[in-house]
């Protein structure tokens, strides 16, 4: 076989591998989530306009796009290669239009490379599904995300399951005792990662958007430990935290967020009560700069010939000795 035919070859089945595995591991998250199958609903394949496509919004779960060079670089693939995996839409109930479940990149970079239609995969799902297949595609197939993104992708996926959960409460079949799994420990297991990493990442969310930017362009001014605390405060609060952030002759540390807190405890606080606590936190910092050291250490190898074994004990009260006669 010719190595073209063979690399066509070799792309069909990835690219085929790929098509099942979004979907197969979305229908694996939605079990271990929700504790049953999903609803065996078959897809149609289909082209459909790109004009009739609808970014995903039924729940805010984080998505970035890709860069300008990203897109174009995927746009010169689309067009050398064609579309390797299809998108993953549904239907709009009352609409000729499809909201995007997985593929916004893709889409992107069709228009790009100046496509009219896309290869598109549609099922019928609730939202429940819908934000397991968003969410689930995002976090497998992407390893850029940030933990802000991964945050607002777990929190779409625990608000899901706690719907559905009421839901099952109020059909009264709620007394299932699959249904009272604790869910972060479930999207914990299938992705792979702590119930901590999820409850910290998922608090990072409550941030106002000025502090996101700044967490994530220039964790120097912020970081993770510091925001995981502004993150207690409600939003009016965190404003304040914005020019603190901001001040590059006194950044905002871990020791200076603990004094603020103590004398301002979250949720709420003025802002100027907020700004007295930090330059107190500052001018306390500075004091312990300027202080003496409690302790005094010397280079004991310097002392070996003279030191004759002797303990440390030993060693200080000979050094105390000595000042006491120097001091005569």
């Amino acid at each position: 076989m010719a190595k073209k035919a063979m690399d066509d070859l070799l792309k069909r089945r990835m690219s085929a591998t790929q098509q099942a595995s979004e979907l197969q591991a979305s229908d694996e998250a939605y079990a271990k989530l929700f504790q049953k199958a999903p609803p065996a609903v078959s897809a149609k394949i289909c082209n459909l306009r790109l004009d009739k496509l609808t970014p995903f919004f039924t729940a805010d779960i984080g998505f970035r796009p890709y860069t300008p060079s990203q897109l174009q670089a995927l746009a010169g693939q689309l067009a050398e290669d064609g579309l390797m995996v299809r998108i993953i839409v549904r239907p709009i109930p009352g609409e000729e239009r499809y909201e995007i479940l997985a593929g916004h990149n893709r889409t992107a970079a069709a228009r790009l490379a100046g496509w009219s239609e896309i290869p598109a995969e549609v099922v019928e799902a609730d939202d429940a599904r819908a934000v397991v297949i968003a969410t689930s595609t995002n976090l497998i197939h992407r390893h850029d995300l940030s933990i802000i993104v991964r945050g607002k992708a777990y929190k779409a996926l625990l608000d899901a399951k706690n719907r559905n959960g009421q839901r099952n409460a109020a059909e009264g079949t709620f007394g299932d005792s699959r249904q009272r799994y604790n869910a972060r420990a479930l999207v914990a297991e299938f992705f792979g990662v702590t119930e901590y990493e999820i409850r910290k990442a998922v608090k990072l969310t409550y941030l106002i958007p000025e502090l996101v930017s700044i967490l994530e362009t220039a964790p120097k001014q912020l970081n993770l430990a510091c925001a995981d605390m502004i993150a207690d405060y409600d939003p009016e609060s965190q404003q304040a935290f914005i020019e603190m952030c901001r001040n590059e002759s006194y950044p905002l540390n871990k020791a200076a967020m603990k004094y603020i807190a103590s004398k301002c405890p979250p949720p709420s606080a003025k802002h100027q009560d907020m700004y007295e606590a930090w330059r107190e936190a500052r001018a306390r910092a500075e004091k312990r700069l300027a202080a003496p050291p409690k302790k005094i250490s010397f280079a004991r190898k310097q002392f070996a010939p003279y030191l004759d074994g002797r303990s440390d004990k030993e060693i200080e009260a000979l050094f105390l000795e000595f000042l006491r006669e120097r001091m005569r």
